[in-house]
């Protein structure tokens, strides 16, 4: 597989459409998020690679470049001496060097373009990662507040209005229920009082009835 291959194939598009079809979008989100970062890993490593050979090209050209200078110049010397042989020698080796020189710099440019290439796919890859990262946020905050509603949903199920109406009503019938039988039994304990009971609230309320008459024919006195 090629390291760009997710690069190519899981555009943001796609993955925001496979997430909205996921069970669990959050684990769906973090297995995409630790592949991201392996080819991100991988890719560095591949750019690496292919700046290293860029770089050599440029050096071997550069080199040959120098070399075609220091041949013209050493071919000129030899001619202001009017050693023929050397300046000869001296142009045979700057043309190789010339010849050496374009095919370097024809390997350099291919190469620099390719790392150049490679650069931007990198670039774009963190860009990605970041994207993915950031929506990562956004889904658990969506994720949580959706499983809250679901939690309160079901929670809520069977429950409504009329429900915790009936619920009142039957517990206010309770009461009265409740209040009836309790006036009942008071009833009933009054009316299982003896006959000695009965005469003995009565002399209590005869003496009570004696002890008030005397303290307002008191205070009628003092008038």
């Amino acid at each position: 597989m090629s390291i760009f291959k997710r690069l190519r194939d899981l555009t943001m598009s796609n993955i925001n459409a496979m997430i909205d079809k996921a069970e669990d979008p959050i684990k769906l989100t973090d297995q995409y998020i630790r592949d991201m970062q392996e080819d991100l890993e991988d890719a560095e490593k591949a750019v690496a690679a292919q700046i290293a050979i860029e770089k050599k090209f440029k050096g071997l050209y550069e080199e040959q470049e120098a070399l075609v200078e220091k041949r013209t110049q050493q071919a000129h010397t030899a001619a202001q001496a009017q050693n023929v042989d050397l300046a000869r020698r001296a142009l045979e080796e700057k043309r190789a060097a010339e010849a050496k020189m374009t095919e370097y710099k024809t390997a350099y440019d291919q190469n620099k373009a390719s790392a150049d290439n490679l650069r931007a796919k990198l670039e774009e890859m963190r860009k990605q990662l970041t994207e993915m990262k950031n929506k990562r946020e956004t889904l658990v905050a969506r994720y949580n507040a959706a499983k809250a509603q679901n939690e309160i949903n079901k929670a809520m199920t069977g429950f409504s209005s009329d429900t915790a109406v009936n619920g009142l009503k039957r517990m206010e019938d309770k009461m009265l229920q409740m209040e009836a039988q309790a006036e009942a039994s008071n009833e009933l304990s009054s009316k299982g009082k003896s006959l000695d009971d009965e005469f003995e609230n009565l002399s209590k309320d005869a003496e009570v009835d004696a002890e008030l008459a005397a303290l307002m024919k008191q205070y009628e006195d003092k008038k």
